[in-house]
């Protein structure tokens, strides 16, 4: 089997995205069985940048598919003493079957370690995308609504590689609505919000940016946020956090969508980009989304080494797991 890889959303078709999706669901509802489908193969998990969700999802969902795991640190490789990312990954591809990265940089270098035959690669965040945290969210929707078209989500903050892979993901899915509203300067990239608008074009979805909170639309079924200082990242103005006061979420959001869960990919700063009682209230679902990273990512490797999804090729439709 020609391995798969995980570099952005936009490498997955429509029904590769929705089978994986459906099958993280079905691994979070415990209805998924499985064969250890990644017995006998060893996957790579290599983070140079700080990971608690990714890393541990990632590890723990290769092990309990069959698999066994080397781990690297950011201080790991000959990477530090002049090797060139092209030769690590061509030992790589000949010792591993999965390799999970963690660059915080540019995907380019993902896409060389791709460029051959023998093992998968996963984006485990770039600089530009979070694919594996957009599958997560839109199994954590399934999950919850049973459904992901025709949701409505409101999304708070910097246009960062989560906000990112939210809209490239939820844009395929039929009849959505994504709200952005991001300060000025921090929105979505050019290139993605391009892309999202034409995905939604073809699905008969909606995906808006604005830059302050006037007029603000209600009935969401999902307020959505993540924290203001990206993994990885920095910002040069330093007066940054003024602009980002505005799109901080409170519970007065709840007045005109009394129905909406919160979301959060995590780790949060309360009293920063989310008030504590909203992280820590009845509406939130962050740590279900939390654990549900683990469930996409068993979903992801399944399809990165079968090229199925349960057994079920990826253009035939499948269940969907229950709502909870």
């Amino acid at each position: 089997m020609t391995p798969r890889h995980l570099i952005s959303l936009d490498d997955l078709s429509d029904a590769e995205l929705r089978a994986i999706v459906a099958r993280g669901a079905d691994f979070s509802a415990g209805t998924a069985a499985h064969g250890g489908p990644l017995a006998g193969t060893v996957t790579g998990v290599y983070f140079r940048k700080t990971s608690t969700r990714t890393r541990t999802a990632f590890s723990a969902g290769a092990l309990r598919l069959g698999g066994q795991i080397l781990s690297y640190g950011p201080d790991d490789l000959q990477l530090n003493t002049g090797e060139t990312t092209e030769d690590t990954g061509r030992v790589f591809s000949r010792m591993l079957d999965v390799l999970v990265a963690r660059t915080a940089g540019d995907p380019a270098e993902l896409r060389g370690w791709a460029a051959q035959r023998r093992m998968s690669v996963v984006n485990a965040m770039s600089a530009d995308e979070h694919p594996t945290q957009g599958l997560t969210d839109l199994t954590t929707l399934l999950r919850r609504f049973g459904r992901v078209d025709g949701l409505r989500v409101l999304y708070l903050g910097e246009g960062n590689n989560t906000a990112a892979a939210l809209a490239l993901g939820l844009s395929r899915f039929n009849g959505t609505t994504l709200e952005l509203r991001t300060p000025q300067g921090y929105g979505l990239a050019g290139q993605v919000r391009r892309r999202a608008d034409e995905q939604a074009a073809r699905t008969g979805s909606s995906v808006v940016e604005h830059h302050h909170m006037d007029a603000l639309p209600g009935d969401f079924d999902v307020i959505y946020t993540t924290r203001w200082q990206t993994t990885g990242t920095a910002k040069a103005d330093p007066n940054w956090r003024a602009g980002f006061l505005p799109f901080r979420v409170t519970a007065d959001l709840w007045k005109t969508s009394p129905r909406a869960v919160f979301m959060h990919d995590l780790p949060a700063h309360r009293g920063e980009e989310v008030a504590a009682d909203v992280l820590d209230g009845r509406h939130s679902i962050a740590f279900d989304q939390a654990e549900n990273k683990m469930h996409s990512a068993m979903a992801v490797l399944e399809w990165c080494r079968l090229g199925t999804v349960g057994g079920v090729p990826c253009s035939e439709p499948m269940a969907v797991a229950a709502g909870r």
